[in-house]
């Protein structure tokens, strides 16, 4: 295994190249303009599964976008991994805060990236990390160190809820049998300071719709006298927190995990330091629950945020309206034992219990998950911790994230399979942002790390 530095060094440059290839494309699964370039994408990684070595790749087709299969089985008494990945990308918006275009990769240096990182839309999330998988599977491959059985399933419509993945997952058990699943779509503290992520939120996302007069009215001759749908919407958003930042919905906090005294100091102990955090946001105070720390706040605690609201007039100049509606997203992220859909029902039924009878109110779910938490006394953790021992030379820090994989949860259920989460990206990455970018370093370091999983897990199952 000790050639797998020299293989990345010798193929350095091809492997960029082919990364940078692949993030050309714009493959927004959001938006059904997109549709050819997600598809194209997907023939993208069709083609490197092929390539990277695996003798069987399909193209399943779904009800939505194809999720791309692909295997290696070299004996069927190994143990077998299973890759997960994704191959579509976040809207790019707003275009105009991209200091380069967002479907036109480019290297730059940093402060955090000196080696440089590509700034691109999906760079970290999750073309990058998703294609350290095929090149660790073609340095295996091709000079003969794969030790076990891999399995690939890389969908096209994670950052729309991954509806196909749910409808394909419970038909595929048999194709998709295997014993621990390995993902890449998290991140780690620091480049000196790895980590393995062991806990994501669960996930509720809705959106609202407030209607009040049967159209546009003149705020001159109306206003006052008619209820205003914006004015509405932003004092009822308002009001689903208290003075403490406290989440007002009834119910909302019933089944919430609340951690012990001795788990909430082993967390403290991960690297932190708040003025950098604050100035790397460039902010002047955090902002939270009450009784928690920052850390706490973005991984252990369920929030809610408003991800977009609009109504009325937003052009250039003024125009005198009371608009006749107001609409807004609103994500949840939840944790470990908050059920998705109870949640959402608790959210549409107190939503509409505070509006006024002036205005009508809509609730429209769109997807959720639930959260995951990771045990680390598996023999997965363990191979997946030596794995960074290997190739970093420390241990990692086990890591709760503030984000979501609703799919993690689905695949216990549905294939009884345990997940670990090999992330190389970094806080500052900016993944759903403008200027998303994935170091360099961070990308080749993944490449690196992963066949050292394969190796310590296949001997740990074996042994076991």
């Amino acid at each position: 295994m000790n050639t797998i530095q020299t293989y990345i060094q010798d193929n350095k440059k091809r492997f960029l190249n082919e990364l940078i290839e692949l993030l050309k494309i714009p493959s927004v699964s959001a938006d059904s303009a997109y549709k050819k370039d997600v598809l194209l994408t997907a023939d993208f990684v069709l083609s490197s599964l092929k390539k990277a070595g695996c003798d069987n790749v399909e193209m399943c087709e779904t009800p939505g976008y194809p999720i791309i299969y692909g295997e290696k089985i070299i004996d069927s008494k190994l143990p077998t991994v299973l890759v997960y990945g994704h191959y579509d990308v976040q809207p790019a918006d707003p275009i105009e805060l991209w200091t380069s275009p967002p479907f036109e990769p480019v290297i730059k240096n940093t402060d955090i990236h000196p080696e440089g990182a590509i700034f691109a839309r999906g760079a970290c999330d999750d073309k990058g990390q998703m294609y350290m998988h095929v090149k660790a599977l073609e340095y295996m491959t091709s000079t003969g160190n794969l030790p076990c059985n891999v399995k690939f399933m890389i969908e096209g419509e994670e950052e729309v809820g991954s509806e196909s993945l749910a409808w394909f997952v419970p038909k595929n058990k048999e194709k998709l049998a295997n014993d621990v699943i390995l993902i890449s779509d998290t991140g780690m503290i620091a480049n000196d300071i790895p980590s393995i992520t062991t806990g994501l939120r669960g996930l509720s996302y809705v959106e609202v719709e407030i209607t009040g007069p049967n159209r546009d009215l003149h705020s001159g001759l109306y206003g006052g006298a008619v209820a205003n749908p914006i004015n509405i919407l932003t004092k009822m958003i308002a009001s689903l927190h208290d003075e403490d930042n406290h989440i007002t919905i009834p119910g909302f906090y019933d089944n919430v995990e609340e951690l012990s005294k001795e788990e909430r100091k082993e967390m403290s102990k991960a690297p932190f330091s708040l003025d950098k955090y604050k100035g790397a946001l460039k902010i002047n105070a955090v902002h939270g629950e009450k009784g928690y720390t920052t850390n706490e706040r973005n991984s252990i605690r369920p929030t809610l945020d408003v991800n977009g609201i609009w109504g009325g007039y937003t052009g250039e100049g003024a125009k005198t309206v009371i608009a006749s509606k107001a609409f807004a997203k609103i994500s949840m992220r939840l944790v470990p034992n908050q059920n998705w859909k109870n949640i959402t029902d608790l959210f549409k039924k107190h939503f509409e219990s505070i509006a006024p009878k002036s205005v009508t109110v809509k609730v429209t779910p769109h997807h959720g998950g639930q959260g995951y938490v990771t045990p680390i006394d598996n023999i997965a953790y363990k191979a997946a911790s030596k794995a960074y021992e290997t190739s970093f030379g420390k241990t990692p820090i086990p890591q709760r994230s503030g984000g979501s994989i609703p799919i993690v949860a689905l695949f216990e259920q549905e294939l009884k399979s345990k997940t670990i989460l090999m992330g190389f990206g970094l806080d500052s990455d900016a993944i759903h942002s403008p200027n998303e970018h994935f170091g360099i370093w961070n990308y080749l370091k993944g490449i690196e790390t992963i066949p050292y999983f394969y190796k310590y897990f296949t001997k740990m199952h074996l042994d076991k």
